[in-house]
């Protein structure tokens, strides 16, 4: 066999064995329909290392939280770079990804983080429903009540949530055969910071009590934001997102700052290793599906602008006409009629 094919063998060996941490957002595909009461359910997933196959089979009650989790990542990852030229369609084809998430990009640190953060948050909100037998409402908060609200409800079970979380999403990262050590210390970096961002968006719930809603007295609780806020907050780190080299510090490799080197990486950042496509056109060698056809907005000056999303090329504008409701009447008691109004907008695509 050639040398060159042989190389790039390996690549896609490694790029395959890059993306196993999150083989799981397959789940939406088969995952869904099964039942999830029998052990034999955990080899649905190709790619799982043998801790992730172990944790399935002793947990299955958890599978239904991933499936949800699964389905999070991908919906709020989706709504979340609509209006940016990686628009997150790399994890479309899950379990199978393009290769822009097995190089170690930072569109790979933002999917890993926001990946990390669903599962945990999946599972520490079944705790609180009552959806796992193995979980209840969280513990109690340590600090003292206020003068006008006492502790009770149920919390979302974020310790709980952490702990089988990071166990099944870290797994593959403590496996040598998962990629290199520097994307897999990359991974378990990102992973960390999509955990800490709910830990960060833990915030204080009540409920009113008292005659005729007065709200003499709250009963409050600890419950976690939507998965959405808790995405706007990892783009905001995709943004400023730190390219980091793995080298030598002391006696171990570690990852640091390619660019500022003399300090370490911060906790909270999300790093990368190799910079991204600029996604204009279409790419399969480095998983770029492109702009072409993409809407833009002409009025805007961010990214969803046409400028930016069509990086140059100009647009084609056209109209499209929307069928909405509209005066809109509530009738006692108890029903609403609308009318049904047509009004055109315009319409522009990216050339």
């Amino acid at each position: 066999m050639a040398p060159r094919t042989v190389l790039t063998l390996l690549t896609i060996l490694l790029e395959a064995q890059s993306c196993a941490a999150i083989h799981w957002l397959g789940l939406t595909v088969n995952g869904s329909s099964v039942g999830w009461n029998q052990t034999q359910h955990c080899r649905l997933l190709d790619g799982l290392v043998p801790d992730q196959l172990q944790l399935c089979r002793r947990n299955l009650e958890l599978m239904q939280s991933l499936v949800q989790a699964a389905r999070l990542t991908k919906r709020t990852c989706r709504s979340s770079f609509t209006d940016m030229r990686w628009n997150c369609s790399s994890i479309d084809t899950a379990p199978h990804f393009s290769p822009d998430l097995a190089k170690g990009t930072r569109e790979a640190a933002f999917v890993f983080s926001l990946a990390a953060a669903a599962v945990s948050h999946s599972i520490a909100r079944a705790c609180a429903s009552g959806d796992l037998p193995s979980c209840s409402c969280g513990p109690a908060p340590a600090e003292q009540p206020g003068p006008d609200f006492r502790w009770g409800g149920c919390g979302d079970n974020l310790r709980y949530g952490l702990q089988m979380g990071s166990a099944f999403s870290d797994a593959p990262m403590k496996n040598s055969r998962s990629g290199s050590q520097a994307v897999r210390l990359m991974h378990l970096h990102n992973n960390a910071v999509g955990r800490q961002a709910l830990v960060d968006a833990m915030e204080t719930k009540c409920k009113c009590h008292g005659v005729s809603g007065s709200c003499s007295v709250k009963t409050c609780w600890k419950g976690l934001h939507d998965i959405g806020d808790i995405a706007a907050e990892l783009k905001s780190k995709y943004l400023a997102a730190t390219k980091v080299i793995h080298r030598h510090v002391g006696t171990r490799k570690q990852l640091v700052p390619r660019e500022l080197d003399v300090r370490p990486v911060r906790e909270a950042e999300l790093v990368y290793l190799v910079s991204s496509p600029d996604y204009c056109t279409k790419n399969e060698k480095h998983g770029s599906f492109g702009t072409q056809d993409r809407m833009c907005n002409k009025t805007s000056n961010g990214s969803d602008s046409c400028n930016l999303m069509c990086c140059g090329r100009g647009y084609n504008a056209y109209t499209e006409t929307i069928v909405e409701r509209c005066q809109c009447k509530y009738h006692w008691c108890c029903y609403v009629t609308c009318k049904k109004c047509e009004r055109t907008v315009e319409r522009y695509v990216c050339k």
